[in-house]
Parts: structure tokens; C-alpha cells; sequence
């Protein structure tokens, strides 16, 4: 088992939802915690809210590259490859996740994998491609500078 599923695993174990899990690995990653953040990537948890909605997943990669790129403050503006990046994975997550499960809400994963085995893979692949995506635009994960 790699470092990055003990990891999740271990968030999972603590009752970490998927969105959150997905901002607690990068925030990991650059040796920092913010639960203020954390606490609010919880309301889309099982696809928005608890609806079964958008997948918590994919909800969670938008919001990490917008942890790095997207506007946070009056003097700011949208980072350069922000708007590119989260089509080109919102693209991706539609045709690798969608295309397996049947959609890409948390109702359709879950009937396509209803012991949620599949969680862990789809979390590990989506990060890794939002990662990739914001390596691809000169962003380094490991070094947040807003």
C-alpha cells in the first residue's frame, strides 16, 4: 500500500469525507492543515450535501485546483490556466469515472460499486489528474502561493 492510500485510509477511518479528503491530501502535501477549510468541503459530502448529486470526487478536484488558482481576495484574479483546468477535468472526470459508473453523481457510483470500493480509486486517479493538471500549468502542489 503507497503512502497516498494509507493516507486516505487513514482520513477515511477518521470519518473524513471524500471532498474533504481531497483538500486534507494536498494541504498534507505541503505540511499544513486548515480546518476552517476542511469543516466547509463537507457540505459536498455524498454528492452535495447528502443528496446523491455531483460526486463529492470530483466536487473535491474542483476545489483543490481552485485552492491553488481560483480568486480568494479583492486585489486578486483568477490564476492563469484556471478556467482550462477545471473544464479539463471535469472532461475527464465525465469520460474515465462517467463512462465506467454509468454518471458521474454519487447515486450512480454507488449503484455501479454499492460497497464503495471504488471510492478509494476514483479519489487516488482524480487527484493525481488534478495534480497533473496544475503541474501542466506550471503550478507546484507542494508550494502554495496565493
Amino acid at each position: 500500500m503507497d503512502d497516498m492510500t494509507f493516507k486516505l485510509l487513514e482520513l477515511n477511518g477518521k470519518g473524513y469525507c471524500c471532498s474533504q479528503i481531497m483538500l486534507m491530501l494536498a494541504l498534507d502535501m505541503q505540511g499544513r492543515s486548515n480546518p476552517d477549510l476542511v469543516r466547509t468541503m463537507s457540505g459536498l459530502c455524498h454528492g452535495i450535501g447528502f443528496s446523491g448529486n455531483v460526486c463529492g470526487v470530483l466536487t473535491g478536484g474542483i476545489c483543490l485546483i481552485s485552492y491553488y488558482a481560483g480568486k480568494g481576495a479583492d486585489t486578486e484574479i483568477n490564476k492563469p490556466g484556471y478556467a482550462t483546468m477545471l473544464t479539463d477535468l471535469v472532461a475527464w472526470f465525465n469520460h474515465e469515472i462517467g463512462d465506467r459508473y454509468g454518471g458521474t453523481t454519487c447515486s450512480a457510483i454507488m449503484n455501479g460499486c454499492p460497497d464503495k470500493t471504488a471510492c478509494k480509486d476514483i479519489m487516488i486517479t482524480t487527484f493525481n489528474k488534478a495534480l497533473d493538471l496544475l503541474i501542466e500549468h506550471n503550478y507546484d502542489p507542494l508550494d502554495y502561493a496565493p
